[in-house]
């Protein structure tokens, strides 16, 4: 089979896959533009937002998409739909680094380690600085999967309460309650720390309005390590400019990278991050490794990991 990457993973792993699959062909390309001739794979393994519905056409051999990554919003589903070609992700390997993340959020929150970073650089000793803790704190997790469940896994090592929302309301490891999308106002009543991890999809973007804001405890932060279109930047502002919520913790964004002279870059109320939540040296070898089962199920029948319903895009 003719298996063609549009990124180029470290060579042990390059090299690994060569070993491991002996008889099959592997191409690893810096970029798609570069993979050529595209047409012969049948297997194409991609970050995803590099696909187009020309790539589709052109790739009349394909019949499986790995994308090394959870998010598909960017790709043509419908052209893919149209061939019925199978499409896996790699959900799952960004729970750790993500629920790392939001934890290192929340300590920055009620530890004030920015502040406590500004009074070190102008040498200014203040014990009055007041400091808090995640024991006892309640955290509302928008998405229940394997990120969501990190994050309640690891709240309770602090001591917190675990709230979880997703689209039915069903029960989810490490969370003390689950309440239903259409229960949001509820969820958030309470928390004070709301978190997103929802992917983007129809259901989702703007799912959260200004109601559910002015809801909000207004010492309560906000973290959106999910998708940008979760929230307009409008409701935002207009959230944090009211003191409806205390501070807002930002890592993805309708556009990215986020524009210069964009109000969030500057914003005291906002903290900006480039999207790098799930960044981690073990990113790459964790999807390949969610490659490498599906490629034994695909060779020799099995059940495929993280299949994707392209309808639904999940």
């Amino acid at each position: 089979m003719n298996i063609v990457f549009t990124f180029r993973p470290p060579r042990m792993i390059q090299a690994d896959l060569q070993t491991k699959f002996p008889n099959e062909t592997f191409s690893f390309y810096k970029h798609i533009d570069e993979a050529r001739p595209l047409h012969e794979a049948e297997i194409l393994v991609t970050f995803g937002s590099d696909l187009t519905k020309e790539h589709i056409d052109e790739c009349k051999s394909l019949k499986w998409i790995m994308v090394a990554s959870a998010g598909i919003e960017e790709m043509p589903l419908q052209a893919i739909k149209e061939r019925d070609i199978l499409v896996t992700n790699a959900r799952g390997i960004h729970k750790t680094p993500m629920a790392e993340f939001t934890i290192g959020f929340m300590l920055n929150h009620v530890k004030r380690f920015a502040e406590l970073r500004k009074l070190e650089q102008t040498e200014t000793w203040n014990k009055q600085l007041p400091l808090g803790e995640l024991y006892g704190k309640e955290v509302t997790v928008l998405g229940t999967g394997a990120i969501g469940q990190e994050i309640a896994r690891l709240a309770k090592a602090f001591g917190m309460t675990t709230t979880g929302v997703n689209k039915s309301g069903h029960a989810a490891e490490g969370f003390d309650r689950v309440f239903s999308i259409d229960e949001l106002i509820s969820a958030v009543r309470e928390a004070d720390f709301i978190v997103s991890v929802l992917p983007s999809t129809p259901d989702t973007v703007n799912a959260l309005g200004t109601e559910h804001f002015e809801a909000m405890k207004n010492t309560a932060a906000f973290i959106n390590i999910g998708r940008g279109d979760l929230v307009s930047e409008t409701v935002l502002l207009s959230a944090i400019n009211d003191e409806e919520i205390a501070h807002a913790y930002l890592d993805v964004f309708v556009k990215e990278p986020l524009p210069e002279g964009h109000p969030f870059w500057r914003h005291p109320g906002i903290t900006v991050t480039p999207h790098i939540s799930s960044v981690t040296e073990r990113y790459v070898p964790r999807a390949i490794e969610i490659f490498e089962h599906n490629l034994h199920c695909f060779m020799d029948g099995g059940e495929y990991a993280n299949v994707i319903d392209v309808t639904k895009g999940y």
